[in-house]
């Protein structure tokens, strides 16, 4: 009979399995009921980050850099689920192109912004929060239950330090009043300017952000109010050689040389646009001899 019989067979027959699967003799007082994300946290040893077990982690790939600072905005990707749930009850892993949070000030749940602080551009990571880093005793109805342990996977994309996030928010509320209708020529040409300065900062913001889209689009909005703009047209080359559109890059710094001749980064971004695109073609090269060499042989 499979599991044995006398005294050692009696004893496993007499036990159950207890919370996280371990042996729990009859007549014993069973141990605290353990959620499955807090047996997943313990099994798996992820780490504890806030001293009581109530927010862990599990770095899933390690980031590059200086760890998220406080007072930081982030673009991160993440799904949040509930326990016994195969689909994330929120997500936003769908949105190409997420939008900044601030912590402190955008972020609502305690654990994740726990959890942030602790990772890098480029981190993958999973956290399982407790209620009290999470939604609490009353959750959130009718979505949330009461008392919920959630589990999150975030992936950082990238952040802005405190100075940098406080200068794009301003940045963006700016351009949203420099918006408004224009009473007189004079002071259209006073919103223009200020929108150009604006749009200039933007794009630049986007290129550290390493989202040259966005970048490219600011930088031709600033040229649609000056054309021969050069920092605008420098901002345009910089986003397109991002983004490997090596003959638009070309035409953008072209006509900024044109502009400033002795411009040191223009040239510079030049000589790099250059390179680039020397490589580039040295492997299309290289591609296409590979391409054809079976050709070849069987020809000979």
């Amino acid at each position: 009979m499979v599991g044995g019989g006398g005294a050692a067979g009696e004893a496993r027959g007499r036990a159950w399995a207890g919370p996280e699967g371990r042996p729990h003799l009859a007549g014993q007082a069973p141990a605290p009921a353990v959620s499955p994300f807090q047996c997943l946290a313990r099994a798996r040893g992820l780490r504890d980050l806030s001293g009581d077990g109530g927010v862990r982690k599990e770095e899933l790939r390690p980031g590059a850099g200086p760890a998220v600072p406080p007072a930081a905005s982030v673009a991160v990707k993440y799904s949040g689920y509930l326990e016994h749930w195969d689909e994330p009850f929120c997500t936003n892993c769908y949105s190409k192109s997420p939008g900044l949070m601030k912590l402190g000030k955008d972020i609502t749940l305690g654990g994740l912004e726990i959890g942030l602080l602790t990772m890098k551009k480029g981190e993958v990571a999973r956290f399982v929060f407790m209620p009290d880093y999470a939604y609490g005793q009353q959750g959130c109805p009718p979505l949330i239950p009461p008392n919920a342990t959630v589990m999150f996977e975030v992936e950082v994309l990238d952040f802005l330090d405190s100075d940098e996030s406080d200068t794009f928010f301003d940045l963006t509320a700016a351009f949203s009043i420099l918006g408004r209708s224009p009473s007189s020529e004079a002071e259209q040409c006073q919103i223009d300017a200020s929108k150009l300065l604006v749009l200039l900062n933007l794009s630049l913001t986007y290129l550290k952000l390493e989202r040259p889209a966005q970048a490219l689009a600011y930088g031709e909005k600033a040229l649609e109010i000056d054309q021969r703009n050069a920092k605008a047209l420098f901002r345009c080359g910089q986003a397109c050689l991002c983004m490997t559109e090596y003959e638009k890059a070309r035409d953008f710094l072209v006509r900024a040389q044109h502009i400033q001749p002795f411009n040191h980064d223009i040239n510079n971004e030049l000589k790099k646009l250059a390179s680039c695109y020397k490589d580039y073609m040295e492997k299309e090269k290289e591609m296409c001899c590979r391409m054809f060499a079976p050709l070849n042989s069987s020809s000979g």
